[in-house]
């Protein structure tokens, strides 16, 4: 009876702070990539370099793997919510500054404010982890993860807002919903919802180095390459096809959402067949679609020109835009599954650390997500090979994918050989990774 009662009570509470953490993390998503759109605008008004251009978009993502590892230990020591409630307060300070300043440098402080939608994602993962059985883990942790989509809200608020008002409306709207979410996370949820561990931080030191045994660092490297490419891409997008294309920005921003959005729900269908198939299965497939779309998205449009008996003859290689979307969605919707998938196999190991797995995801995603939009627009700038993205792209995660191979294999061979060994890679169905 008491167990019954206690999984009840688990399920009601679980269903108050999913979607509170989804919401939470919807909003700070937004926030995170907000100049993927609306810096187009100050690119034109401040006349900035694409290296520049990068520079501002990569800058949340720089201070993201700063404050993830802390982030996420705090959520130990003084709760999950707690650490939740400041990073959006800290959001909103930075959408009041972005009011009032006019200089890149400004612009570049606040930018660097955002990274706290980083620190919402170590504590929220915290959050909803703890009110989650392990057999549901996949599902629930893509739901969160799924509130990435609220970068996509960028791509279709920012342009009507600024058609509506001006640019400057944009962060005077996202002020009144993160307000509008701290006052609902603070009158539904209260301190007992997430458990903290005060000792924690006196050996933070020993359960990081501690991680080496459970063999997570590499699979936290192929979660930062995939959903840091996701980050990246979801920047640059916009500024990829308007320049692609000839398109206006607000054109090239919508087509940009059908990358994001279903992308973000991808990641709800890859923690879902994981819980159900294993994630191992999901990863490998994941990645074998993901870079089929690339192989076809890193042509640049070409003209072949071939020497006939008579007089030449002209060949011009192009994707037409219905095309580059449709590759564009197969993309990320595949990066999507195995980032769900991903994200289950780790936390499903270390549930007792969360937090702190949490925190070295984010470490390596937004390492990724920083480095990949300067890299890209030093390539923009000096090469002037606009899909050269999806070369960079094909090639890190044709790395992930030989190397998560060739671990699984191993680990299978040394089951085989000794079979009480156990592999942080089964392929077995529910609860399995």
């Amino acid at each position: 009876m008491n167990g019954g009662a206690n999984q009840e009570e688990q399920l009601a509470s679980l269903a108050v702070v999913l979607p509170l953490a989804l919401a939470g993390f919807s909003v700070s998503a937004a926030c995170w990539t907000l100049f993927a759109v609306a810096g187009v605008q100050l690119r034109t008004e401040l006349n900035l370099s694409s290296l520049q251009f990068g520079l501002l978009l990569a800058m949340p993502m720089a201070v993201s793997a700063l404050l993830a590892i802390p982030a996420g230990l705090a959520a130990r020591r003084v709760g999950a919510r707690r650490v939740m409630l400041a990073c959006l307060a800290g959001l909103s300070l930075c959408m009041g500054l972005l009011l009032m300043t006019t200089t890149f440098t400004g612009y570049l402080a606040v930018a660097g404010g955002l990274g706290l939608a980083g620190g919402f994602y170590s504590a929220g993962l915290q959050f909803v982890t703890s009110h989650c059985k392990p057999e549901r883990l996949g599902l629930a942790l893509g739901v969160f993860g799924a509130g990435v989509m609220g970068a996509g809200l960028n791509y279709y608020l920012v342009p009507l807002l600024h058609e509506a008002f001006s640019w400057r409306g944009v962060p005077l709207v996202y002020l009144i919903v993160l307000l509008l979410v701290m006052a609902l996370l603070m009158m539904l949820t209260d301190d007992r919802d997430a458990n903290t561990e005060p000792s924690l931080l006196a050996d933070g030191g020993r359960r990081i180095g501690g991680l080496a045994r459970w063999r997570a660092w590499h699979l936290c490297g192929y979660f930062g390459v995939l959903a840091g490419g996701f980050f990246a891409l979801a920047l640059w997008l916009p500024e990829f096809l308007s320049g692609q294309f000839g398109l206006r920005m607000a054109s090239a921003a919508n087509l940009a959402l059908w990358f994001v959005v279903p992308g973000a729900l991808a990641q709800v269908v890859g923690g879902a067949l994981s819980d159900r198939y294993g994630s191992v299965r999901v990863v490998t497939r994941s990645l074998l679609v993901g870079l089929l779309a690339l192989v076809v998205l890193s042509y640049p449009p070409m003209t072949l020109r071939v020497h006939g008996v008579a007089s030449g003859l002209e060949l011009e290689f192009a994707l037409a835009l219905g095309s580059e979307t449709a590759f564009v969605v197969m993309l990320g919707v595949a990066m999507g599954c195995a980032i769900g998938s991903l994200q289950r196999m780790v936390i499903i190991r270390n549930r007792d650390r969360a937090a702190l797995m949490a925190g070295l995801l984010l470490v390596s995603a937004c390492s990724v997500a920083f480095l990949l939009p300067v890299l890209f627009g030093a390539v923009n700038q000096w090469l002037g090979v606009r899909s050269a993205m999806f070369m960079i792209l094909f090639l890190l995660m044709s790395v992930c994918l030989v190397l998560f191979a060739r671990a699984n294999r191993r680990e299978e061979r040394q089951r085989l050989l000794h079979p009480g060994i156990q592999s942080p890679y089964p392929l077995g169905g529910r609860g399995g990774l």
